[in-house]
């Protein structure tokens, strides 16, 4: 269970009674088990529409006979045991904060209900909703099945005497009138309507199983009318399951206070179960039906678990984590300034280009770095930093240089390429990103046009989406799709800067796939023309291939690639 949802009965309970008196129209999802409570309690779509902020999510849960039941294997019709119910009640209860809405079916007898309601305002449930047929129900939306309404004045006193036992104010009891499912008509519903708003109800539900919504908005009309008559203001109910083409700001302004998705999340995941089902079969594995499913770690995350391995790597995120420095190449363009020294050792604004990199580091408190030479070698020098040799530098890719420091990777790590100057922020952001693997990509690209022949690791997010004024955009997490230098520019929506960071967990994944590629693969890989000399991203490619899930922190300049003469001009200028 996750822990970010924690809250007291007492203060849960309540809540549903405050969004009323606020004059919210509440809208309420289903849930039917202890995940379905959690995708109900956060789910949330925010974006910009008609130029303004908006922010939606479900303000209560509802938790469902119908889907608890067949969630169990079992029919609604008060089969599975109230204790069972209660049971799943908890599961939700545990893992959300807002308030819960239980499906109370017909209620029992009397004697029953008193108990029902006395444990469910314990628990911290908001409200039950009760239906007017007598026990055991059948479900209301089968067509042909036999509805048998409960005399009006019998349940008038069930209500009466839930009501007593109560020990709060904020615990709701509401009446489903079954009128419009039995075909008695709008008479017969406004009738007990008035009957069990004088027992003391706290609120009315109308259900229907029409695909028109004509005969539930004719109800609430004439309901106005009775709360007038009664000098009542009591919340009116609807499920719009069956006439699901009207919209929650048409129910809202005919009157209904609290608009119920009664059985969606279990439909949906029932559907889901059954295409993945049928792809297994069909294909005889598992790789068609990876597009049909959540990954593990979105599971993970969900339920907690992420929480805990982060609290569990806490320890290790504030120790030296080390850094990687590729820096073993030799660069053609520059090599006429260089006289001899490798490119790390090129003064800017009279301090070495690595020198600046290490000083940035250090303030972040990075001071375990390697830098990995290769062409002159000997030349490399920095204080304070550990100096490894790629001997084979030109046979290999700036990958085969990161992995010559191998050892440095196994509780994570920094890579940094060797020819950028970053402001100090720019590594702070990247230390509080909590993710295994977490690459630095510059969103300057959406803004302006990739500079002419410059060759740039370009990404592409896997949920870019175009902006629009008339749709909601889904804040979305930071995740890439695709990376490398042959992108077309005009798809690409960030460049990759040479800054990544790996926890313990993404640098296994990043190692072994390492290893698994050298072993396995030859010939043309990825864009690489030769697996003998695939770089970084292909490699990081080849990973989102694979179903590990790279991150990338977003940022907006701020940084500098030394890659020509005018590059070193501007870092001269600034520095």
């Amino acid at each position: 269970m996750t822990l970010a949802n924690n809250t007291l009965p007492e203060i849960r309970r309540g809540k549903l009674k405050s969004l009323l008196r606020e004059g919210k129209t509440v809208r309420v999802l289903e849930a039917h088990n202890g995940l379905s409570g959690i995708v109900a309690n956060d789910a949330k779509v925010e974006g910009i529409l008609e130029d303004a902020k908006v922010a939606r999510e479900f303000d209560a849960i509802w938790e469902s006979s119908l889907t608890d039941s067949a969630s169990k294997g079992h029919p609604d019709i008060e089969v599975v045991s109230f204790d069972s119910r209660l049971h799943t009640i908890q599961e939700i209860l545990a893992v959300t904060s807002k308030p819960l809405i239980v499906d109370g079916d017909t209620g029992g007898d009397a004697n029953n209900f008193e108990y029902m309601v006395s444990k469910l305002e314990r628990a911290g449930v908001s409200a039950v909703i009760i239906e007017d047929k007598v026990f055991p129900k059948r479900n209301s939306l089968e067509a042909g099945t036999q509805q048998t309404l409960a005399d009006p004045d019998v349940f008038a006193q069930k209500i009466k005497r839930g009501k007593n036992v109560l020990s709060t104010e904020d615990f709701m009891i509401i009446a489903r009138l079954e009128s419009l499912i039995a075909g008695k008509g709008l008479e017969d519903a406004l009738a007990r309507a008035k009957t069990y708003l004088l027992a003391g109800v706290d609120g009315i539900m109308i259900h229907s199983k029409s695909k028109n919504p004509e005969e539930i908005l004719q109800f609430a009309q004439s309901y106005r009318h009775l709360l007038r008559e009664l000098d009542l203001d009591k919340p009116l109910v609807c499920v719009p399951t069956t006439y699901n083409t009207i919209t929650e700001e048409e129910l809202s302004a005919a009157g209904f206070r609290i608009i119920i998705y009664a059985n969606h999340l279990l439909r949906a995941a029932y559907k889901s179960m059954i295409e993945v089902s049928k792809t297994l079969l069909l294909n005889q594995r598992s790789f068609e039906a990876d597009p049909l499913c959540a990954s593990v770690r979105e599971i993970f995350k969900a339920v907690g678990f992420l929480d805990i391995k982060e609290k569990d790597q806490q320890d290790e995120q504030l120790a030296n984590i080390p850094v990687i420095i590729p820096a073993a190449g030799e660069d053609p363009i520059l090599k006429p300034l260089l006289n001899g020294k490798p490119k790390a050792m090129m003064e800017i604004a009279g301090t070495t280009l690595l020198q600046r990199q290490i000083s940035t580091l250090n303030q972040a408190n990075l001071t375990d770095i390697t830098v990995v030479a290769g062409y002159a070698h000997d030349q490399m020098k920095a204080e304070s930093v550990a100096i490894l040799n790629n001997a084979d530098y030109k046979n290999g890719s700036m990958l085969h240089s990161i992995f010559t420091a191998r050892e440095k990777m196994n509780n994570g790590f920094l890579m940094l390429y060797s020819d950028i100057l970053l402001e100090n922020h720019i590594i702070t952001q990247l230390m509080d990103c909590k993710e295994d693997i977490v690459l630095v990509a510059d969103n300057t690209i959406q803004y302006q046009r990739a500079e002419e022949g410059k060759v740039l690791d370009f990404i592409i997010s896997k949920n870019k989406r175009p902006p629009s004024r008339r749709r909601i955009s889904v804040v979305y997490d930071n995740i890439l799709a695709k990376i490398g230098n042959k992108i077309n520019p005009e798809t690409a929506t960030h460049e990759f800067i040479g800054l990544g960071k790996f926890s313990k967990t993404g640098a296994e994944q990043f190692i072994q796939t390492y290893k698994d590629c050298v072993q396995n693969y030859k010939g043309k890989f990825q864009e690489a023309d030769d697996i003998a000399r695939f770089t970084f991203t292909d490699l990081i490619q080849e990973m989102i291939d694979r179903g590990f899930v790279i991150n990338f922190l977003e940022i907006h300049q701020g940084w500098l690639e030394i890659h020509r003469e005018e590059d070193i001009a501007l870092a001269n200028k600034f520095l």
